[in-house]
């Protein structure tokens, strides 16, 4: 991910590896990580259990704010692909318990939002 998209609110994929190390003490036995997305200092991933949004504080990041959404309570999402002119594609879930849609933007280049709707078509339509 480049600093424009981050500047942008565009997310970009993060290693699998780092992933597990930063949320070993999150993560329950059994929970396995199957993808995440960065935008700046924030990130959110999907495991096969749950979406976990990170949220780092302040100006060093070390206060960390960690919002698990389980799958059963997303009603509805949806995604839009980049095009010619809007060059983002774009992720919308609504929440349980949430009025309006969380949104996350994705840069063109830097994730596959169709991989993304297939992981949250296993877990929510399961």
């Amino acid at each position: 991910m480049s600093l424009l998209d981050g500047i942008l609110g565009n997310a970009g994929e993060m290693d699998l590896e780092k992933l597990e190390s930063e949320l070993e003490e999150i993560i329950i036995e059994g929970e396995k990580i199957e993808g995440g997305y960065k935008v700046l200092r924030d990130y959110f991933v999907f495991t096969n259990k749950r979406l976990i949004l990170v949220d780092k504080q302040g100006v060093t990041g070390k206060k960390v704010e960690y919002h698990s959404v389980p799958y059963k309570n997303i009603r509805h999402f949806s995604i839009e692909s980049a095009g010619t002119f809007d060059r983002d594609a774009e992720l919308k879930l609504w929440v349980a318990g949430i009025t309006g849609p969380l949104e996350k933007k994705f840069g063109k280049k830097s994730s596959d939002i169709l991989k993304i709707q297939r992981s949250l078509a296993k877990y929510i339509l399961n």
